[in-house]
């Protein structure tokens, strides 16, 4: 699984794909050790932290929570990245990203 949840915080690991035609989940994506990430496509380009701002602002979005509580805290210059969400998830939020889990 892409992310580990608890009563604290949420960590989750995504690989960004910037500069696309449009935002969006596009699968999981499973590197050379087995690490599964969720993969999630940005139109920023990747350049001066652009990219990696629109990823907090789609993820702020679509699990309704404040872009404050989301950090980066593996790989702000690479395509994996590593996120850390303060705080417990609302149970619609842990539904979501059970269902981002099952694309493909």
């Amino acid at each position: 699984m892409f992310y580990e949840s608890s009563d604290t915080e949420c960590i989750m690991r995504i690989r960004v794909t910037p500069n696309a035609a449009k935002c969006g989940i596009s699968g999981i994506f499973t590197d050379e050790k087995g690490i599964d990430f969720l993969k999630i496509t940005v139109t920023a380009v990747p350049e001066k932290g652009k990219a990696n701002r629109e990823l907090i602002k789609y993820l702020s979005r679509y699990l309704q929570i404040c872009k404050s509580r989301i950090t980066i805290i593996r790989g702000e210059t690479d395509r994996n990245k590593t996120f850390r969400i303060e705080g417990a998830l609302s149970p619609e939020a842990e539904t979501l990203l059970a269902t981002w889990g099952q694309k493909t």
